[in-house]
């Protein structure tokens, strides 16, 4: 069939392509938009706590590997020392991150007793870092060891709770390998010690 002459101009097939063509760009232009963001993996309450309570044990501990950094006697200790100071500074600078693209505080709050029977029992307080800060040579390090034994033993024990209570993948990950190096570091710890 050919299609009918309308003043000068043919009818007929010219409407079906510019419905085609235009789908066509329909189509393109929608295609170029960004595509929605993929939902982020959900977190729990205890990969919140996780976190708040490392980053509070880092600033505790801190002070004690930053004065065995500069006053240890021995040589390992100086060095184990600088080696947590380092961890210490990545993986808190890690957890931040996570706690304020969900919207957390990086501390809890001390009055909602939130965290109330968790780690309660190695937290240093400001007596221990007196006691460090007016030991001298073996002394101090006899001090730093046992500070940072107990320290580290009860890091170990949040990272454990994540690793069996946690939601979010990469918080469950980080866990498990502070959990590893943090048993390490208090074997040597007690070789020192003992």
């Amino acid at each position: 069939m050919r299609p009918e002459r309308v003043h000068g101009r043919r009818r007929g097939p010219v409407p079906a392509v510019m419905a085609a063509l235009l789908l066509l760009l329909t189509a393109c232009g929608s295609g170029s938009r960004d595509p929605a963001p993929a939902p982020s993996p959900a977190y729990s309450g205890t990969d919140v706590m996780f976190l708040q309570m490392s980053v509070a044990y880092i600033d505790q501990g801190d002070q004690v590997v930053s004065a065995a950094a500069r006053r240890a006697a021995g040589p390992q200790l100086r060095a184990l020392a600088a080696e947590l100071a380092g961890q210490w500074q990545s993986e808190g600078r890690i957890m931040r991150r996570w706690l304020a693209g969900w919207q957390q505080p990086p501390s809890a709050d001390p009055d909602a007793g939130l965290h109330a029977g968790h780690g309660d029992l190695h937290s240093l307080r400001p007596s221990d870092i007196a006691e460090l800060t007016a030991a001298k040579g073996e002394q101090f390090d006899r001090t730093a060891v046992s500070l940072l034994l107990g320290h580290l033993h009860n890091c170990v024990e949040v990272s454990r709770m994540e690793v069996t209570g946690g939601r979010y993948p990469p918080a469950k990950a980080l866990a498990e390998r502070m959990t590893a190096t943090r048993q390490t570091q208090i074997q040597r710890l007690l070789a020192l010690a003992a």
